[in-house]
């Protein structure tokens, strides 16, 4: 007699790509010997022993039971609907990188008892692959092109080719297709053109282009001797700008100070014709007091040295002096000499 047995070819490795559909095979066989109900389990064995198995989808009692593993809940499903035909094989959609593992299919069927396990490696596809240069793209000068992609599962590798002008590489170029690098030492103009990497591993590939434009050493002391003179002439020009500033500042506050002197320590000027009066009244008044004895001096006076205002006030505004009312002391009396008073006309001559 024969018990229950797994049919299915064993794989102990299968690997697919993120995002791909993949099918774990289990399939078997029966014996008359084989009468308890039949029970198919799917088990997620982890990496760390320490961990239980998880249930990932049962049948059992002629029902199907998906909703032990939420991380793959909407994704899995028994290949056939109905178990009992002998095909227990589980169906994965749209794989993930979490979902690289050990499985295990157990088929149950009392006395029979049989298991076994396939270990799944979800790998990533080369993605956002990116080309780029490194060094001065000038003739005689080493030039570096680089490739890397930010996504896909290792190992990755890379390779590069010329797509214009020649096809084939430079001569001097190194190829490392672990880094994706290109090295093309002492560069010439021939080296210019596209060129075009591509970056693949075990499920897919990725690729990106770039332009090397080898051209000749630019002339480094010219721009250095331009930007000496620039930087000298700027520094001219913000110096003057800073002395202007410094001069207007110096003026202003010069006005400042002496428009503050005048209006706060400097009396107003006394009018001339003010001083004109002051100076015929202090006479008059002098003249008055005087005995015979000290007016000898005093007549002998030109009446020319009196201050007149016709020759300080302009033409116009001549001021008509009264005749004096004051009644001259009686000097006869007084045993004096009279003496006479000036006086001054209405168009200001002396009278």
């Amino acid at each position: 007699t024969r018990s229950l047995s797994i049919t299915s070819v064993e794989q102990p490795m299968v690997e697919k790509a993120q995002g791909d559909k993949v099918t774990l095979p289990c399939t078997f066989v029966l014996s008359e010997e084989d009468e308890g109900p039949l029970d198919i389990e799917w088990v997620l064995i982890p990496a760390d022993n320490q961990k239980k198995e998880q249930i990932i989808i049962m049948y059992a009692v002629d029902r199907i039971y998906n909703h032990y593993y939420a991380a793959m809940t909407g994704r899995m499903q028994f290949t056939n609907p109905d178990p009992r035909s002998g095909d227990g094989s589980l169906d994965i959609l749209n794989l993930k990188a979490a979902d690289t593992g050990t499985y295990q299919c157990k088929v149950k069927k009392a006395p029979g008892v049989q298991s076994q396990k396939i270990q799944l490696t979800v790998l990533v596809k080369p993605a956002r692959t990116k080309c780029s240069i490194e060094g001065s793209q000038e003739i005689g000068k080493d030039v570096t092109l680089k490739c890397a992609s930010q996504e896909g599962s290792p190992l990755l590798s890379y390779d590069w080719r010329r797509v214009s002008g020649r096809q084939e590489l430079p001569a001097t170029s190194t190829l490392n297709k672990n880094t994706g690098e290109l090295l093309l030492k002492n560069a010439s103009q021939d080296y210019s053109g596209t060129y075009h990497c591509v970056a693949s591993n075990r499920v897919g590939t990725d690729e990106c282009s770039v332009e090397l434009n080898v051209t000749p050493p630019i002339n480094t002391a010219g721009i250095i001797a331009g930007a000496i003179i620039g930087t000298l002439l700027g520094l001219s020009i913000l110096a003057f700008l800073v002395f202007c500033c410094c001069k207007k500042h110096r003026e202003k506050k010069y006005e400042k100070e002496v428009h503050h002197d005048i209006r706060e320590d400097v009396p107003p000027p006394k009018s001339r014709s003010s001083t004109a009066r002051s100076y015929i009244g202090s006479n008059r008044s002098s003249l008055g007091s005087m005995s015979p004895s000290n007016m000898e001096g005093y007549t002998k006076t030109p009446y020319s040295q009196v201050p007149s205002e016709d020759f300080e006030r302009p033409p116009g505004q001549n001021t008509t002096f009264a005749p004096s009312k004051v009644a001259a002391p009686n000097l006869s009396r007084m045993g004096a000499v009279p003496v006479m008073i000036p006086a001054q006309s209405k168009d200001g001559s002396i009278v």
